[in-house]
């Protein structure tokens, strides 16, 4: 019979399996915190090769032309970018999981919401790295379009990236609703300052902002576009620094820890 013993700090219990005649011992918060933290580093990590460095340098707006040249020159490099894009969304959605696992005692219903929104943004994230993976083919004739001409298949790979660029900034609204929910369990949990909590849900709230502008008016959502994500950047950055660095703040009162009645 499996079963869960409370954690030596008064926290509630986290379980992991050991072999000691399956009993479950139990996880600390803060090696759930820390684990989070390394997985939330390589999302940067792979999400900002992907998106940050690759993606710059096939995708030219309105030049079929040179985004299939730029396709071939960096054949190599646009292959590693779609290997990256998979692992950055698997980590991300194993980053929501442990998440939940480490404050869904604060409220199971938003724990709940912050792991669906993960999911949709990295299955539309991964399906985006298949449009930038067919304009590669496209682009380098492994698919035979011979029919088209050159311009025609040009102008292929260049709405495959297209479709891509606009399906991040679609997947953006996930990669900003999911922070309103763990601002939220991060505030309400006590675990974390209050003030990080905060800056998850503007910095949620800025991605939205500049997905609006950008389909809304794209004049000024190009204006704002690298200031308006500075507030996610520094509230992610730090939620990143505060995992790896101190984990949870574990003088929090037990009595802020209870899960509370009817929120499950």
């Amino acid at each position: 019979m499996i079963a869960t013993k409370p954690t030596t700090n008064g926290h509630g219990p986290t379980a992991s399996p050991t072999a000691a005649g399956g009993r479950i011992a139990p996880t600390s918060p803060k090696r759930l915190a820390r684990i989070a933290g390394v997985l939330y580093l390589l999302v940067g990590i792979f999400g900002g090769f992907a998106q940050g460095f690759v993606y710059p340098k096939i995708y030219v707006a309105g030049d079929a032309a040179a985004t299939a040249a730029n396709l071939v020159a960096n054949s190599g490099l646009v292959r590693l970018g779609v290997v990256a894009d998979f692992f950055d969304n698997v980590t991300w959605v194993l980053l929501a999981l442990i998440l939940f696992g480490l404050l869904k005692h604060v409220n199971k219903s938003a724990a709940r919401a912050m792991v669906v929104l993960v999911a949709i943004g990295a299955s539309i994230t991964m399906l985006n790295a298949v449009f930038e993976f067919e304009a590669l083919r496209v682009a380098t004739g492994a698919v035979n379009l011979s029919g088209f001409g050159a311009a025609g298949s040009n102008a292929l790979a260049l709405l495959l990236v297209d479709a891509q660029h606009y399906g991040l900034l679609i997947a953006s609204i996930l990669f900003g609703l999911w922070l309103v929910p763990l601002g939220y369990l991060a505030y309400m949990s006590g675990w974390f300052p209050k003030a990080l909590g905060i800056a998850l849900v503007v910095g949620g709230a800025c991605y939205l902002v500049d997905l609006l502008a950008a389909f809304l008016l794209p004049d000024v959502g190009r204006a704002i576009h690298g200031y308006i994500t500075i507030p996610s950047a520094i509230a992610e950055v730090s939620m990143v620094v505060y995992l790896l660095v101190i984990g949870v703040n574990s003088k929090t009162s037990n009595a802020r820890l209870v899960p509370q009645e009817g929120r499950s």
